[in-house]
């Protein structure tokens, strides 16, 4: 059975104190083991769970500078799916 996808996109133009408020919000989110993400138009809840991948990059071209950190980790449910072995008979 396949798993329904969901998924979460907000961009806004913020300053530096916004945007940290927000990384204290998601620092928070793990410490408590969710995570909400919500605006006006859809909202996506998130329990993270063992181990995860963190992936951080930073660019700069000219006068466009970026940060970008991924954050990604599985299921316990999709975990055993990926570690059933293959029965043939």
């Amino acid at each position: 059975m396949k798993q329904s996808k969901k998924s979460f996109r907000h961009e806004s133009l913020q300053d530096a104190e916004t945007i940290q408020g927000l990384l204290k919000s998601i620092a928070r989110g793990f410490a408590r083991g969710e995570l909400v993400f919500s605006d006006e138009d859809d909202e996506i809840i998130m329990q993270p769970e063992g181990l995860m991948n963190l992936k951080v990059t930073s660019n700069q071209e000219e006068n466009r500078h970026s940060i970008n950190i991924r954050i990604t980790w599985q299921t316990e449910n999709n975990s055993r799916k990926k570690n059933k072995s293959l029965r043939i008979k």
